[in-house]
Parts: structure tokens; C-alpha cells; sequence
């Protein structure tokens, strides 16, 4: 994905130090799984990304590094989805996620 990486932003905040103002974010950081896009849809697959201990890797970075939302679209398996599954809670309730190029031209000019 041209070294962009996914995240998903759990709080806004911002701190001073010295007199300066830092606007950050906490992240929740994803992997790619495999070396290129699916074959089916062209789209990269990401998974959270887990420590040895099974706690999501996080960290906190500067809103300066962030480019763009990501559209992430649920790796759908042979199981049926509950139809009471309410669209706040995807992210948590799916394991694996396609990186939707075709959301935009500029997502698609970015994650080709």
C-alpha cells in the first residue's frame, strides 16, 4: 500500500509542552496479511495487529501523520451475520477487513 499503514483512531487529545501544543491521536494499529492485494478483489486485506501477550498493539502519534480515513470493509465468512449487528460494532466484531480502494479516486490513486 505504497508504506501507508491502517489505524483506527480511539481518542483525539492534545498536550503542551514548553508552550507548544501537540495534537494527537490513540491508535489501534492493523497488519496487511500476505504481500499484495486479494486476487478476488484487488483490495488489501488488514487484521489488528496483536502482541504476544494478545492485547492490540496501540500507540499514540501526531495528527500530522494521518493522510486520510480508510474505508474497511468486513472479510465476510461462511457464518451467518446477526441481523441485530449494528454498524458501531464491525470493527470489533470482525476479524479480518478489505482496505476499500474503490470508496474514491483518491483512495483508489493511494491504495492501488
Amino acid at each position: 500500500m505504497q508504506g501507508f499503514e491502517i489505524a483506527r483512531v480511539q481518542l483525539f487529545f492534545s498536550f503542551s509542552h514548553n508552550g507548544v501544543n501537540y495534537p494527537c491521536a490513540l491508535v489501534h494499529w492493523f497488519s496487511c496479511v500476505g504481500d499484495s492485494p486479494s486476487n478476488n478483489t484487488g483490495m488489501w486485506v488488514v487484521e489488528p495487529e496483536v502482541l504476544d501477550d494478545g492485547e492490540t498493539l496501540t500507540s499514540i502519534i501526531h495528527l500530522d501523520t494521518i493522510i486520510r480515513a480508510s474505508h474497511l470493509l468486513p472479510v465476510f465468512g461462511p457464518e451467518r451475520v446477526s441481523r441485530t449487528l449494528s454498524f458501531t460494532d464491525t470493527l470489533n466484531t470482525f476479524d479480518r477487513f478489505y482496505v476499500n480502494k474503490y470508496i474514491d479516486h483518491h483512495a483508489f490513486e493511494i491504495a492501488f
